[in-house]
């Protein structure tokens, strides 16, 4: 990772030029898009997320417990990863897209390790068989259950523990964020970065190709796990996401940073506007390549372990 050059407030005639001011519509328009788009699904969301959806696993005879220890190792193997970036560099790290997306993806297993364990003493309690009743759950054929409910008090209790809260809504919106960022920030590198930015103050390090690398490996394997829903609409947070991090890089260039951390953000020359143009449509390929491994994990492994593999729909109208 480079060093900062020495930090000067850029003047206004920096940001009165023709191509700040395109620049800074290219992405004030999707996310403007993508706000309406949220504010409409909030209005007329019709389904509810199922919290079992979020730690019971697509995988018949896999215990919910298993999924709960991967998101437990994940959280912790990445917090190590990014202690021994912030210790060797600096919370100057910080400055780069790709901490942000590995701190959330962080986010993401610590979430799922809350939800998992909870999920798990849900399940203790009353435990889904292998087929019937488990199925049911995944398809969200709650009302039907193999044994019903004998008093109101555990109708109420069963429905409270079916029904997703904050948490769970958090948890699916940071995942379909997630899976955008991470193929964004792992084909940016490997892809466009590293070919060109190998030298003198660049050296790729084990370190830095991890951190470039598990959070896609460990999202990933999560998704062939677990049984979370997973729609196009999810584009519409990952979009929000890069946006918040555009926006971080203008304001400390506006306050006192000169030092852009990746070269297509750098607004002096007159290729900006196609640089920020490229960025905002190459969030289509990335979400929709992630979109494409879960409808492929769901293609596939039915197919090859139709005993073992439940099939639970992907495409769902929650958040």
């Amino acid at each position: 990772m480079e060093s900062s050059q020495p930090n000067e407030v850029l003047g206004l005639d920096y940001w009165l030029q023709w191509q700040v001011l395109v620049s800074a519509l290219i992405f004030m328009i999707p996310a403007a898009i993508a706000v309406i788009l949220l504010k409409k699904r909030t209005v007329t969301e019709a389904n509810q997320l199922n919290s079992t959806d979020l730690w019971v696993p697509c995988w018949r005879k896999l215990h919910p417990i298993w999924l709960l220890f991967y998101r437990a190792f994940a959280f912790a193997a990445m917090a190590f990863l990014l202690y021994e970036i912030v210790a060797a560099f600096g919370f100057f790290v910080f400055f780069f897209y790709t901490q942000w997306t590995f701190a959330l993806v962080m986010v993401y297993f610590a979430l799922g390790t809350v939800v998992s364990a909870r999920g798990c003493w849900i399940y203790s309690r009353r435990p889904l068989s292998q087929s019937g009743e488990r199925d049911k759950f995944l398809k969200k054929e709650t009302r039907d259950r193999k044994h019903a409910m004998t008093s109101t008090s555990e109708e109420k209790e069963a429905k409270s523990e079916q029904h997703a809260g904050f948490g769970e809504y958090l948890m699916q919106m940071v995942y379909q964020t997630c899976a955008g960022a991470v193929m964004l920030t792992d084909i940016v590198f490997w892809g466009l970065l590293l070919p060109f930015m190998t030298g003198e103050n660049f050296q790729l390090t084990l370190l830095i190709g991890c951190m470039h690398s598990v959070n896609a490996l460990f999202l990933i394997l999560d998704s062939a796990v677990n049984s979370m829903p997973f729609s196009w609409f999810g584009l519409v947070y990952f979009v929000l996401w890069s946006v918040a991090y555009v926006g971080f890089q203008w304001v400390l260039h506006a306050c006192c940073v000169t030092w852009w951390p990746y070269p297509f953000l750098e607004l002096s020359t007159p290729w900006a506007p196609l640089w920020y143009l490229a960025l905002a449509l190459v969030h289509i390929p990335c979400y929709g390549l992630y979109v494409l491994l879960v409808k492929g994990k769901y293609a596939i492994f039915s197919r090859m372990f139709p005993r073992s593999f439940v099939r639970a729909p992907m495409e769902k109208k929650d958040a």
